[in-house]
């Protein structure tokens, strides 16, 4: 089975479009997952069956594709530039409706939670992460966090926004309860409208060009107009002008 058929295979098994990532990167990382499985590089045959037989195989190859790195505030001047400019501007047309997409282990929408339970107390945001990876969605509902997870967050905020039981800080229910947490496929389910902002970062670097564009697509179309598109320190929408799109910060995309 040469990659292209297990390409192939994965989708109609497993529901997950490989095509759309960077083919060099993707099989990077799937060697050295072969390489732990003890399977031969190259032998997707073997690799493919693997996955349908062991679900903890599968679970790891699936953590090895979605790369579930994050951490609160990540980036913090991004997250100051949210806080104190974007927030602000958003808040004037009142409770607002916010997406994080690829949301890990959930210390992104968690972020924005508390932003946006500090800058209007008193109403209901309606707040959305959604990861594909079943089990990262069960880390994020946990809300349990190591150190490094959280060394972004200033001292008041821990201590008002956090219980430590050794190493651990555990995310109190007031801000859990803002985020509404569910499995979503970037690139093959359908997305919801009217956002008013959409935060999708460092996860547009690992797919194709032609990936990349029918998702900016998407997420322009699922944001109100006067939205915004909050994306990685990495990443850059090189043609968001075509998009409708104007750039208002660094990291920031508003749709016209």
């Amino acid at each position: 089975m040469d990659f292209s058929l297990f390409k192939d295979r994965i989708r109609s098994n497993f529901k997950l479009d490989l095509n759309a990532y960077k083919e060099n990167q993707l099989k990077r990382r799937l060697d050295s997952l072969m390489t732990k499985q003890k399977i031969n590089n190259g032998d997707y045959a073997g690799f493919f069956k693997l996955l349908n037989s062991d679900r903890k195989a599968y679970t790891d190859f699936l953590d090895t594709v979605t790369i579930n790195v994050s951490e609160f505030f990540r980036d913090k001047s991004m997250f100051s530039v949210l806080e104190e400019k974007v927030m602000p501007m958003l808040l004037e047309k009142g409770a607002l409706k916010v997406w994080s997409a690829a949301c890990s282990n959930g210390a992104e929408p968690y972020s924005i939670a508390i932003i946006l339970h500090e800058l209007s107390p008193n109403r209901r945001h309606q707040i959305e992460g959604t990861d594909l990876d079943r089990n990262i969605l069960q880390a994020a509902a946990d809300a349990c966090y190591n150190q490094d997870q959280v060394r972004n967050v200033s001292g008041p905020r821990l201590d008002k926004y956090f219980r430590k039981e050794g190493n651990m800080y555990y995310l109190h229910d007031n801000i859990k309860n803002m985020v509404n947490l569910r499995q979503h496929d970037l690139l093959l389910d359908q997305y919801g409208q009217s956002y008013d902002l959409i935060a999708c970062r460092n996860v547009m670097i690992y797919f194709t060009r032609e990936a990349q564009d029918v998702l900016n697509n998407k997420f322009v179309k699922a944001l109100k107009p006067g939205g915004v598109l909050f994306i990685g320190a990495s990443e850059m929408i090189f043609n968001y002008k075509e998009l409708g799109l104007e750039k208002i910060a660094s990291c920031y995309y508003l749709r016209k």
